[in-house]
């Protein structure tokens, strides 16, 4: 299975890790700038490479980040940077539609309302159980600041399914993401339905479109 490559640096900057967030932590959102080194270092953007960017909202409909899609030569980089979130692990993936929108139906089950359920559910969420979805990336930490940063490369993805008829969008949750890892010893039975789905990252609390 194709899985998406991930650096950054945690707010000690003691450790390169799946985050970051740490040197520019009272810096303000910026799109030209991820969250490590090392991903960009080995998968740079590709002369003429096409780029997407997502402005991320919360239900308020406040600016607190942005992302930048890049294709480069592993895949398809994503870029992170976002600020004025809770601190803590954040789930953060791509999902299937290209609308964020507070207080909406899902479009799965339009009985269903919450806030930005009408971006759908994970890009390739229909394929395999969480933690092998398409839409699937690391983790975003979230400083004390309330500042985090993420560059992840995967090659599950491009830019021109990013942006087919129904667009995509970038995701951020409450929680953090378990992407259905639920040892046997806790859950004999494997994980319930909403593990499998959605890793039990909780509630969306940030949203971006995808626009070219």
């Amino acid at each position: 299975m194709r899985r998406p490559v991930a650096t950054s640096v945690l707010s000690a900057c003691a450790l390169t890790v799946v985050v970051g967030g740490c040197a520019g932590a009272d810096e303000a959102p910026s799109a030209s700038t991820g969250g490590g080194t090392a991903a960009a270092d080995s998968a740079s953007p590709e002369a003429g490479a096409g780029e997407l960017t997502a402005r991320l909202v919360d239900p308020e409909g406040g600016e607190v980040g942005v992302a930048t899609l890049t294709e480069v030569e592993g895949g398809t980089q994503v870029d992170v940077r976002v600020t004025g979130l809770p601190p803590g692990f954040h789930g953060f993936h791509l999902h299937a539609v290209g609308l964020c929108e507070p207080d909406s139906p899902s479009p799965a089950d339009p009985s269903m309302t919450g806030d930005f359920l009408s971006a759908g559910g994970h890009i390739g969420a229909g394929e395999a159980d969480h933690g092998e979805h398409a839409g699937d990336l690391p983790l975003l930490y979230v400083t004390e600041a309330g500042t985090g940063a993420l560059t992840a490369v995967t090659d599950a993805l491009t830019l021109d399914q990013l942006t087919d008829e129904d667009g995509s969008a970038v995701m951020v949750h409450a929680d953090r993401d378990n992407y259905a890892h639920i040892p046997e010893r806790y859950a004999p039975g494997g994980p319930d339905e909403m593990t499998r789905n959605t890793g039990d990252a909780g509630g969306r609390i940030a949203c971006g479109p995808v626009e070219g």
